[in-house]
């Protein structure tokens, strides 16, 4: 299409620039204020993070959750996303419909039903108290497993989409040879499926895990105060404390953490492939 390389170079040029000043400028000046101290560049600011008990607690569960999330999303979405591809082509599109159709409603709004449902009374609570199981409500909302949950659907439909994607490019033949020559359906998932598929996996537990730990509303609403979480804190410290060394910190910190599991996710894969 371009008669050579400088002709692309200066069409993107402008785009180039304008995501460089509205968006990585100031990223980048929000990073440095957390190695900044007085006129210095230090890592004060990281030590002084992480010696806050509070601070180790918020930053492990968020960790924590994260993992949790994406396994059981893995884990789901590979069931999900197997029977999805064996289905029929219009039985296919039809389920893929309502796999993508959570994903066009306002994560807001995904997140305030479960208000209702995990309420005290809410349809889990009258379920339980109907049945004799407890004689008071529990409380559901503000705990680990509220937020767990909330995470959870939100972010499920993007694992089993990369799955799907994956299946379908793997080849037709792959399981019924696998089972032909003697191998049980794990051995079918664990040497075939998953070696097959990794590059899904890959892409969906980086999605899921990035978004699990930046996500804001879900946390916000169903964690509280009670459960915070690093995004959480972090709002706390502008917003409140109006602490934007903090704020740095806990960004770079996400943003570390988003990077490493998408390496860690590829070298596994890599590493799995080469075995």
């Amino acid at each position: 299409m371009f008669q050579n390389r400088a002709e692309a170079l200066a069409l993107a040029l402008p785009a180039a620039i304008f995501a460089t000043v509205v968006f990585l400028l100031p990223v980048a000046i929000l990073l440095s204020e957390g190695f900044r101290a007085g006129s210095a560049w230090s890592l004060s600011a990281y030590a002084d993070f992480f010696s806050g008990t509070l601070n180790r607690t918020v930053f492990l569960r968020t960790f924590r959750l994260g993992l949790e999330v994406t396994a059981v999303s893995a884990v789901i979405g590979y069931a999900a996303a197997f029977a999805i591809v064996n289905l029929p082509p219009k039985g296919k599109g039809r389920m893929i419909g309502l796999v993508t159709l959570p994903l066009m409603i306002s994560p807001v709004a995904r997140t305030y039903a479960w208000i209702v449902i995990l309420g005290r009374t809410g349809i889990v609570n009258q379920a339980i108290t109907g049945l004799g199981l407890s004689a008071e409500p529990l409380r559901l909302l503000f705990t680990e497993t509220a937020v767990f949950i909330g995470l959870l659907q939100l972010f499920l439909p993007l694992m089993i989409l990369s799955l799907i994607s994956a299946l379908e490019n793997m080849p037709k033949d792959a399981i019924p040879a696998a089972r032909v020559l003697g191998a049980n359906w794990f051995q079918v998932f664990w040497k075939v499926i998953l070696p097959l598929t990794r590059e899904g996996l890959v892409v969906g537990g980086t999605l899921v895990f990035t978004g699990s730990l930046t996500a804001y509303i879900t946390p916000a609403v169903l964690g509280g105060s009670k459960v915070l979480m690093l995004e959480t804190l972090m709002y706390q410290q502008v917003s409140v404390a109006n602490d934007f060394v903090s704020a740095s910190v806990i960004a770079l910190i996400l943003i570390v953490m988003s990077f490493a599991a998408n390496i860690l996710l590829k070298r596994l894969a890599t590493a799995r492939n080469r075995r």
